[in-house]
C-alpha cells in the first residue's frame, strides 16, 4: 500500500496542477480567447494559432521554454534575428510592389504611419525605459512582428523581447478591430465612397530594378537594414524575374510557414505568468496599442490631406495602410471603404501604402540601430 501511496504522490507533485498559479490560469484562459479569435472569427489564424498555442503550452509545462526545452531552441533563432529575416524574404515573394511604384506618393502615406513608432519612444523615455528599450518598444508602432524581434535583439533588449513580439504580433491579428473606429472616426462619408483611379500599368523591367535599387540605396544609407530590406528585396525579386520560380514557391510557401511556426509558437511561450504579469509588460502593451493607433491616425491625416490637395483624387483610408501589417492593414482599407460604397475597391489603392509602411518600419528600425551605434 506504501508504494502505491508513493506512486500516486510523485504522480500528483509531478502534474502541472500541483504547481499551477493563478497567473498560469489567466495566461491559459487569454490563450483560449485568442484561440476563439483566430478559429471562430478568422483573426489572422496564421499568427494568432501558434502564438495563442506556444502561450498555452508555456503556462502548463514552464520547461519547454528555458534551455534545453523544445521551444528554447526556436527562440533562440528569434534572437539570432534568423526567423524575422526569413519572415521579410517570405513576405516579398508573395507581395506585389506594383501599386508602391505606380504610384510613388503612397510612400508618404507609409512615411506617416512612422509616426506611431517616434510616439511610443517618447512615451517609454517618459514612463522610465532606458532609450534602448524605449527604441525596441517603440516599432511595436509599426504592427511589424520581424522588425521589433529584430529590433530587440540587435539592441540588447532580449530580458523584454517576449512581450514586444507577443505585443506587435497580437496587434497585428487585431488590425480588424483596432483600425476601423479610427478610420470611421477620422473621415467623413463622403470621403470614404471616394473612388480612386485605376493605378498605371507597371512594366516587368520596373518590377525587376525596383528591388535592386531600393536595396542599394537604402542599404548604402543604413547598411544596418540590410538583413531586413536585403531579404524582403531579395524575395520580391525572386518573384518578379521569373527565372526562379522554384525559389519564389519555395520561399513564400513552404519556408514561409516553416518559420511562421516556429517562429509563432516561440513568441507565445515567451508569455508565462512569470513573464508577462508584471508592471513592465502591461507599460510595453500599453504603448505598443497607443503607438500602433497614433500610427493609423496619422496615415489617415495626411490621407485627407493629400485628398485636399488632390481635389478629391485620393481616398483617406488608404492612409491606415501604411503600418506593417501586410496584407492585413490593406484588407482592412478595403473593407471599411466597401461597407460605405459596395462598389468601391481600394485593396490595390491601400497595397501601396502597406508595402511602404513594411519598407519605412525596416529603415526607422535601422535609425535607431545607426543611432545606437549599432552594427
Amino acid at each position: 500500500m506504501s508504494y502505491i501511496a508513493n506512486t500516486l504522490s510523485n504522480l500528483t507533485q509531478q502534474s502541472a496542477i500541483a504547481t499551477m498559479s493563478v497567473g498560469n490560469l489567466i495566461m491559459i484562459a487569454v490563450a483560449c480567447v485568442f484561440l476563439y479569435l483566430a478559429i471562430a472569427k478568422g483573426f489572422e489564424p496564421l499568427l494568432l494559432v501558434p502564438i495563442s498555442f506556444g502561450m498555452l503550452l508555456v503556462n502548463i509545462y514552464p520547461d519547454i521554454i528555458r534551455e534545453g526545452g523544445l521551444l528554447y531552441f526556436f527562440y533562440k533563432l528569434d534572437e539570432w534575428a534568423i526567423l524575422p529575416s526569413l519572415i521579410f524574404m517570405g513576405v516579398g515573394a508573395m507581395t506585389d510592389f506594383g501599386p508602391l511604384i505606380a504610384n510613388p506618393k503612397s510612400f508618404w502615406l507609409g512615411a506617416a504611419a512612422q509616426f506611431g513608432i517616434f510616439a511610443a519612444y517618447f512615451g517609454a523615455i517618459a514612463m522610465g525605459f532606458n532609450d534602448r528599450a524605449a527604441a525596441a518598444i517603440s516599432i511595436i508602432g509599426g504592427a511589424d512582428g520581424p522588425t521589433s524581434i529584430f529590433l530587440a535583439s540587435k539592441l540588447g533588449q532580449t530580458d523584454i523581447m517576449g512581450p514586444i513580439a507577443v505585443a506587435a504580433y497580437s496587434y497585428m491579428s487585431l488590425v480588424p478591430i483596432i483600425q476601423p473606429p479610427i478610420m470611421k472616426l477620422l473621415t467623413t462619408e463622403k470621403e470614404r465612397k471616394i473612388k480612386m483611379e485605376q493605378l498605371r500599368p507597371v512594366s516587368k523591367l520596373e518590377k525587376i530594378l525596383f528591388p535592386i535599387i531600393v536595396t542599394i540605396i537604402v542599404s548604402l544609407i543604413l547598411p544596418t537594414t540590410a538583413p531586413l530590406i536585403g531579404m524582403l528585396m531579395l524575395g520580391n525579386l525572386f518573384r518578379e524575374s521569373g527565372v526562379v520560380r522554384q525559389l519564389q514557391e519555395t520561399a513564400s510557401n513552404a519556408l514561409m510557414y516553416i518559420v511562421v511556426i516556429l517562429l509563432g509558437t516561440s513568441v507565445g511561450a515567451t508569455t508565462s505568468a512569470e513573464a508577462f504579469l508584471n508592471a513592465t509588460t502591461l507599460k510595453i502593451v500599453a504603448l505598443g496599442l497607443i503607438a500602433f493607433m497614433f500610427g493609423t491616425a496619422a496615415g489617415v491625416l495626411l490621407g485627407k490631406l493629400m485628398c485636399v490637395v488632390t481635389k478629391g483624387k485620393i481616398n483617406p483610408l488608404i492612409g491606415s495602410a501604411g503600418v506593417s501589417a501586410v496584407p492585413m492593414a490593406a484588407r482592412v482599407s478595403q473593407k471599411v471603404g466597401a461597407e460605405a460604397d459596395p462598389t468601391n475597391f481600394l485593396l490595390m489603392h491601400a497595397m501601396g501604402p502597406n508595402v511602404a509602411g513594411v519598407i519605412g518600419t525596416a529603415v526607422v528600425a535601422g535609425t535607431f540601430m545607426a543611432v545606437f551605434g549599432i552594427v
